[in-house]
């Protein structure tokens, strides 16, 4: 008996080889996309750089280093200039994600660069 053919094996049909090809490169730059993604992190400086954080896309801190003359500040100061170096790490973060981003969303429903049409549909 001959097993069943495999359905993903287009060595028949160059159509379906060409789509499959496709979507199996598709799917790496979608995986290379996302090591890409989970290695960003911004980075901001607030008193005068005695305050340095490293933070992700989402605003988690993944580093924080502050000077020691920092501590001159006071802790109201301080506590607000570690805000503020926060903020910053993961707006530059934000960014350098949506840069990654921008080539594959670039076209499709998600670009928001393309206007809308105003008769309800999208404009290019």
């Amino acid at each position: 008996m001959t097993p069943p053919a495999d359905p993903l094996d287009a060595a028949g049909d160059q159509e379906l080889g060409r789509l499959l090809q496709g979507y199996r490169e598709d799917v790496a730059a979608l995986e290379r996309l996302n090591d890409q993604m989970t290695a960003v992190r911004g980075r901001g400086e607030a008193a005068q750089g005695r305050v340095v954080a490293e933070a992700t896309q989402t605003g988690g801190l993944t580093g924080l280093t502050i000077d020691p003359r920092a501590m001159r500040l006071g802790s109201a100061a301080l506590a607000e200039a570690i805000l503020e170096a926060a903020g910053e790490a993961a707006r530059e973060a934000e960014q350098a994600a949506a840069d990654l981003v921008t080539p594959f969303i670039a076209g499709t429903p998600l670009d928001d660069s393309v206007p809308d049409d105003p008769r309800g549909g999208r404009g290019r």
